[in-house]
């Protein structure tokens, strides 16, 4: 086995897709598994492509946004480590229902449409591993739909922050802090709120200490913030 290989193996074997799987069924499925940089600002995957493969990202970050008639950027979400995207277009064979570009530089598996149905059809715990996240996708954009629904811009923001401490939250004793970087303006395009807005409503939860925004500029959601949450 080659150097590449083992480190091949190293990245797949962190992935939740490919967790319940053995070295061996690792083994052969890294010879299927191209690995490609990204550079920060680069766009992975444009909306309306007719896309061929499956990405899994390995190291780095990614934002999915759509663009409005008026050229208004709205982030449907965010990618990390361990997230995957594209196999949409693959099991319904239409285009890319929006933008993927990479946040920061990263590293990206690419599995083509030939393999995926391949390891779909020839590897049963990775279709379980693939159903379970999809569902768990699913729940997720119904949480969303409710978000958008809030007229309330403070509600917004805290359903928003709620929604991504489930995937991206690391629990701590002074509460849970969210592992993922969001500007003012990434917060104000997943919300649907001007970055004014979210800027006057963030100050606003830091003074009540409902969540705290750390010195590497994570958000750690409080004890006050928790315990609010609930009566939403």
């Amino acid at each position: 086995m080659s150097m590449t290989e083992n480190i091949k193996i190293d990245f797949l074997r962190n992935i939740k897709l490919f967790s319940s799987l053995s070295d061996e069924e690792l083994y052969h499925i890294s010879s299927k598994v191209a690995i490609e940089e990204f550079k920060k600002n680069e766009i992975v995957l444009q909306e309306e492509d007719t896309n061929e493969f499956m990405y899994i990202i390995l190291f780095g970050t990614a934002k999915v946004t759509q663009t409005t008639k008026d050229g208004k950027e709205i982030i449907l979400s965010i990618h990390k480590s361990d997230d995957f995207f594209g196999e949409i277009s693959l099991i319904d064979g239409k285009t890319y229902p929006a933008t993927v570009t990479a946040t920061d530089d990263s590293l990206i598996a690419i599995v083509s449409k030939k393999d995926f149905y391949s390891l779909i059809f020839n590897q049963r715990k990775f279709l379980e591993n693939l159903l379970r996240i999809l569902c768990m996708r699913l729940r997720d954009s119904w949480k969303r739909i409710e978000l958008l629904n809030f007229k309330n811009a403070t509600d917004r923001i805290k359903m928003m922050f709620l929604i991504l401490s489930h995937d991206n939250g690391q629990k701590t004793e002074e509460g849970i802090v969210l592992n993922i970087k969001l500007t003012h303006q990434n917060i104000a395009d997943m919300t649907g709120l001007t970055r004014e807005t979210v800027t006057r409503i963030l100050d606003k939860l830091q003074t009540s200490g409902e969540i705290t925004v750390l010195k590497d500029k994570l958000i750690r959601l409080n004890e006050a913030f928790l315990r609010e949450e609930v009566v939403l």
